[in-house]
């Protein structure tokens, strides 16, 4: 039987840069860590802020530390609720990507870009890689059967870094598709 390894779900979040959360919440403002992710280094905020389309805004939780870019994660189905588009893209890769306005208690931040749908991704070091016998941006299969609808996604990328932790990440609509509650595991398969 292959190595089973945690698949999570990741809802809809944001990743702003320092220029990005002082015009939102005030000059000299740091995140607040509400809880560690499964990625080291990653947290959800304590801070949130409201993501607004031509149809409507969503709350979202900031997801730290602070990045480089803005960045607007949602679902297909969160992107069509507020009137955007959301291109399915590896994170960081939001060039030619739609934008939306960024709302906090302090102002508003228009984004040119930066809204995605996170495309399915393993986080793995070297040594997972070397194990599951796959190599950073390979495209692999994998298979969920401990959950409500067993199913096997493709189309999941490998991303291999030293500073990854094992985990697979999925956005709330694949989540629902399966009918996972909580965590669930997966194996690759070929």
């Amino acid at each position: 039987m292959a190595e089973k390894f945690l698949v999570e779900t990741s809802a809809r979040h944001v990743h702003v840069t320092k220029a990005t959360l002082e015009a939102l919440f005030g000059a000299g403002k740091t995140l607040t860590n509400k809880k560690d992710l499964s990625q080291p280094g990653q947290f959800a905020c304590e801070e949130k802020v409201t993501v607004v389309g031509p149809k409507g805004e969503l709350k979202c939780s900031i997801l730290g530390p602070e990045r480089k870019a803005d960045q607007v994660e949602l679902s297909l189905t969160d992107a069509r609720t507020i009137g955007v588009s959301a291109a399915v893209r590896e994170s960081g890769d939001i060039a030619g990507t739609d934008g939306c306005i960024l709302r906090g208690p302090c102002g508003e931040v228009k984004i040119e870009n930066g809204i995605i749908a996170a495309k399915r991704h393993i986080h793995m070091t070297p040594a997972d890689a070397a194990t599951y016998g796959v190599s950073d941006k390979e495209i692999v299969s994998v298979k969920i059967d401990d959950c409500k609808r067993p199913l096997i996604f493709g189309d999941v990328v490998v991303r291999v870094s030293e500073n990854f932790a094992l985990a697979m990440h999925i956005d709330t609509d694949e989540c629902n598709a399966a009918g996972i509650s909580g965590n669930a595991s997966g194996e690759i398969v070929k």
